[in-house]
């Protein structure tokens, strides 16, 4: 069965094309940059040996990540994130999938 997908996405807010920098331009690069920074502070809390410093990183990472996902709204809300509307076949196939891994873990 070949079902088309379905965009979800808001209106997209127009922005000049020029070769200087935009408004989408500006918060797509923070919010990447927001992603590198939560990956950063991931592996920080992994290696912390103290737990002062592990409670510092995880306030930051928290904040960080909270700052990541206001971007990615922001970007939603604009139009200029689109997602795509899950195929219910795909995600049972996905989730008998996941759940045969499941069954083969030593602990359950």
């Amino acid at each position: 069965m070949n079902q088309q997908s379905q965009k979800i996405q808001n209106p997209e807010t127009s922005v000049p094309k020029t070769p200087q920098m935009n408004e989408r331009d500006f918060v797509n690069d923070q919010l990447t940059t927001e992603k590198y920074m939560t990956d950063a502070y991931n592996i920080a809390m992994n290696e912390a040996s103290n737990q002062n410093l592990y409670n510092d990183l995880a306030a930051i990472f928290k904040e960080t990540q909270d700052c990541q996902r206001d971007m990615f709204n922001l970007m939603f809300k604009k139009g200029w994130y689109t997602m795509e509307q899950a195929d219910q076949q795909k995600l049972q196939q996905s989730y008998q999938q996941f759940s045969g891994y499941k069954n083969q873990l030593p602990y359950q």
